[in-house]
């Protein structure tokens, strides 16, 4: 099964790219973004791109600008992740061909990124909204918004979180943090890639 679980490599170094990239596909999460506050995460995201060919979706988080929404498509990147809901962001990201998963919190930003054409919709932080106010606003978007909880989610909580309306999550710090080996970011995408499947299955 295709698991929507993002993970969030913040802080990652072109070279600790394609170990980690493996470690998390083998333990079956496919989606990958690298913030652009990371180290060189351009030259990560490009050799990410080329190693992992189709077995994994490869793009950018925290991407504030359409300069780098251009420079992200030139390398072969995939997804678009904001923390914001900028349109003209998201505008440009459908332009050239990317996903578009901007940040919302409140109904507002999320009528207006899906006017601006978003594939799906980031609730960040989604610890301060809680699945109650996931329930309020899951019942006015369209059925079909896929909608991700990010921030302050964990694999504890993945079965309450879809129950409240969500369709995935963007997993950060509980799944990698700089320093840690590739054997132990494989041990810890097992165990999200369990727990989502136990609350999906």
């Amino acid at each position: 099964m295709t698991r929507e679980i993002i993970a969030i490599l913040r802080g990652l170094t072109p070279k600790d790219c394609i170990e980690i990239t493996d470690a998390l596909i083998e333990n079956g999460i496919t989606k990958i973004e690298v913030p652009l506050n990371s180290p060189d995460p351009f030259d990560s995201i490009a050799r990410m791109v080329e190693h992992a060919g189709n077995a994994a979706l490869i793009g950018a988080g925290t991407v504030l600008t359409t300069a780098d929404v251009g420079r992200l498509a030139e390398i072969g990147a995939q997804m678009v992740v904001s923390p914001d809901a900028n349109p003209d962001v998201i505008r440009e990201t459908k332009a050239r061909g990317l996903l578009s998963y901007p940040g919302v919190l409140t109904p507002t930003e999320c009528f207006s990124a899906l006017r601006a054409g978003a594939d799906g919709l980031k609730i960040f932080p989604a610890f301060k909204l809680g699945t109650d106010g996931l329930k309020a606003i899951r019942a006015v978007l369209p059925s079909q918004t896929p909608i991700y909880a990010v921030g302050g989610v964990g694999p504890s909580d993945f079965a309450d979180w879809r129950t409240a309306g969500a369709q995935g999550f963007g997993i950060g710090t509980s799944l990698y943090t700089p320093g840690l080996s590739a054997t132990e970011v494989g041990k810890r995408a097992k165990a999200m890639s369990d727990a989502f499947d136990a609350a999906f299955g």
